[in-house]
C-alpha cells in the first residue's frame, strides 16, 4: 500500500502544520492526553517552521453520551484522513450494555486501520527506581490475532459458549501476520544491539506457536547480522526478572507480548512509564501501554510519563515515514526533557514523588523548550 503523503511528509521548509488525531478515552486519559498534546507542542514549536493542528475526536464513555456510541463513525472517518493520532486509555468495563460486551473501542481502531505491530520499550531511568535497573528492551507484539479472541476473527470475537458450562476461544496464527510482526523486530534489532528473543510454547502448543516461531526462523535468514534466540514464555518471564538486561528484542504473539510487557514495563521502573505504539504500514497511534486508572482519575496524580514517552515514539515513527529530520529532533526533545525531569527528581505518585500530573508536564514542558 501507497504511503499516502500529507503536510509533514514534505521536506520543504515553508511545511508548517502537523495533523494529529487525539482522543482522550476515558479515566486519567482526560489529565493525561492533555498533558501530552502540551509537551508534543513545546517540542515541536522548538522549530519554529513546525507546528500541530491537533484534531480531536470524541471516544469512550463521552462519546457513548454524546453520539450513542463509544468509537463513532465521525470518529473513525476523521482517523482515515491523518496518518497519526494519539488515543488515550478507555475503561469499557464500565460502559453500559451492549457496549461493555462489544469490541472495545482501540479494538475498532486496531481492526479498522491493521495496526498489526505494537512496539513496547522497556527501558529503566536512572534516577527512577526499579527492579531490574539495566533493563533496556522492547517487546514487538503482533497486534492482530494469536490468542485474543477479540482481535483474530472477521467478524465477531473468537470466543463462545456452545453451553452455559463451557467456554471456548479460538487462537489464530497466519504465516503472514508472523512473518510481518518478524520484520519488524528484526529490522528494529539493527538499529539497537542486533538480538531478537523468538517467544514461543511449543512443547505445549506445537502448532499455533510452533508456525510463529518457524516463521521468526525464516525471517532471521535474512538478518544475518542480527543474532536469535528463543524461550518458551513461561521461562522468559522469569529471566527477565533475574536478568532482564540480557534482553534487546523480543518478539511475540499478541497475548503473551501484553503479559511480558507489562511486566518489563514494571520491572524497569513503573506501568507509569510504559510507552507504546500501534502501527500499520501507513498509520501510527501512539497509546500508553497502561490502564484508565479511575481509581484515581480527575485527582491529578496520574503519571503522563508513559504517553509522553509514547508521542516521542510518533514522531520518530512520522520522521521516518516523512523523511523530516526535524521530527526526530523532536522527539528527542521530548525524551531528553523527561529524563531531565527525573533526574532533578520531580516525579508523581507512582515513582515515590509529590509531583501533580500538571506539574510534572509543565515541569517536562519548560526543559523541552531548553534542550
Amino acid at each position: 500500500m501507497a504511503h499516502v503523503a500529507h503536510d509533514y511528509s514534505e521536506t520543504r521548509r515553508d511545511v508548517k502544520k502537523l495533523r494529529i488525531g487525539s482522543m482522550l478515552g476515558d479515566g486519567i486519559g482526560h489529565e493525561i492526553v492533555p498533558a501530552t498534546m502540551r509537551v508534543v507542542d513545546a517540542a515541536v514549536g522548538a522549530d519554529t517552521s513546525l507546528s500541530v493542528d491537533w484534531i480531536e475526536l470524541p471516544l469512550g464513555r463521552e462519546a457513548i453520551d454524546s453520539h450513542g456510541t463509544p468509537i463513532p463513525d465521525s470518529t473513525l472517518e476523521m482517523l482515515a484522513t491523518l496518518d497519526s493520532w494519539i488515543l488515550g486509555p478507555h475503561d469499557s468495563a464500565s460502559y453500559p450494555e451492549p457496549f461493555r460486551s462489544q469490541l472495545t473501542p482501540g479494538g475498532v481502531v486496531r481492526k479498522k486501520f491493521d495496526l498489526f505491530a505494537n512496539i513496547r520499550p522497556a527501558r529503566a531511568f536512572p534516577d527512577v527506581r526499579a527492579m531490574s535497573p539495566e533493563m533496556d528492551l522492547v517487546v514487538v507484539r503482533e497486534n492482530t490475532e494469536g490468542f485474543y479472541a477479540d482481535r483474530n476473527m472477521f467478524v465477531g470475537s473468537g470466543e463462545f459458549m456452545p453451553t452455559p458450562d463451557v467456554a471456548l476461544a479460538v487462537g489464530v496464527f497466519t504465516r503472514a501476520a508472523c512473518e510481518r510482526i518478524a520484520r519488524e523486530a528484526f529490522t528494529l534489532a539493527r538499529g539497537r544491539r542486533k538480538h531478537v528473543t523468538i517467544v514461543h510454547k511449543t512443547n505445549v502448543l506445537s502448532m499455533t506457536t510452533g508456525l510463529f516461531r518457524d516463521v521468526c526462523r525464516a525471517v532471521a535468514e535474512d538478518f544475518r547480522d542480527v543474532t536469535v534466540d528463543e524461550e518458551h514464555i513461561d521461562a522468559l518471564a522469569a529471566h527477565l526478572v533475574r536478568r532482564g538486561s540480557d534482553f534487546d528484542v523480543i518478539v511475540a504473539e499478541n497475548m503473551f507480548g501484553d503479559i511480558l510487557s507489562d511486566l518489563a514495563g514494571e520491572l524497569s521502573g513503573s506501568l507509569g512509564m510504559a510507552p507504546s505504539l500501534n502501527t500499520s504500514e501507513t498509520k501510527a497511534m501512539a497509546q500508553a501501554a497502561h490502564g484508565s486508572a479511575p481509581d484515581i482519575a480527575g485527582k491529578n496524580r496520574a503519571n503522563p510519563t508513559a504517553l509522553f514517552l509514547s508521542s516521542a515514539m510518533l514522531l520518530d515513527w512520522l520522521a521516518d515515514h516523512s523523511g523530516d529530520s526535524r521530527l526526530h529532533h523532536a522527539a528527542k526533545r521530548i525524551r531528553h526533557a523527561v529524563e531531565a525531569t527525573l533526574d532533578a527528581g520531580v516525579a508523581t505518585a507512582d515513582l515515590g514523588g509529590r509531583a501533580s500530573t500538571s506539574e510534572f508536564a509543565e515541569t517536562v514542558v519548560a526543559r523541552t523548550l531548553r534542550v
